[in-house]
């Protein structure tokens, strides 16, 4: 199956699917493409390279063995206004790719960037993939878990590696870079699915091939 990710941020996918990312990857029968919108050159910490965020998800396609990525700088917390360069950016790699699962934010995420990433890939995608979105809860003042991906220890653990990676965030502070919320998120959703970690999303669109 050809997979395509969406990330408006570096990170973002990550931490919503990255169990189910490292999954994929497992199953050794996917076509994996990645792509993220903004390096968040704004967002870096003060001393640090305006490149530390690019380069720590590079980090991160590297120790999963992903090489089909694309990493754009689109401005932070500024997308709804390049609307339509983002599309066009979604209508070529729709071209080029032939996505036939597409992972993207929740539709009910109130990030502006995110949100538009969303919108515009229903824009793009709707009639020839399945949509999914992943869940941020912190963003999420809304979530309706339709699907739930079983995820194991060893995947879990795989998951808070790969988030390690990014150092920067770490030094920011950010309360949900903290492995006891991963794993306790993770837990929540798996006690919905029998299982001792899951991760959840939306079905915004379900093709059946």
């Amino acid at each position: 199956m050809k997979v395509l990710l969406l990330s408006p941020h570096t990170d973002d996918l990550e931490l919503g699917a990255g169990g189910t990312l490292v999954k994929l990857l497992g199953e050794k029968s996917h076509d994996i493409c990645w792509i993220v919108f903004s390096q968040c050159e704004d967002a870096v910490p003060e001393g640090l390279p305006p490149d530390t965020l690019s380069k720590e998800f590079t980090s991160v396609a590297s120790v999963l063995g992903i090489e089909n990525y694309h990493i754009h700088n689109f401005p932070n917390m500024n997308f709804p206004k390049h609307r339509q360069e983002i599309l066009s950016e979604l209508d070529k790699i729709k071209r080029e790719f032939e996505p036939q699962l597409v992972i993207v934010p929740s539709l009910n995420d109130s990030h502006q960037d995110h949100k538009t990433i969303t919108e515009e890939a229903i824009r793009a995608f709707k009639k020839d993939a399945s949509i999914i979105g992943y869940e941020l809860p912190w963003n999420n003042l809304a979530f309706s878990p339709q699907l739930l991906v079983k995820l194991t220890e060893e995947q879990m653990e795989e998951k808070w590696r790969i988030l390690s990676l990014y150092e920067s965030q770490f030094m920011v502070q950010r309360n949900y870079f903290s492995k006891e919320f991963i794993f306790g998120w993770a837990r929540m959703r798996g006690v919905q699915c029998n299982s001792k970690y899951a991760e959840a999303f939306e079905v915004i669109r379900g093709i059946v091939r």
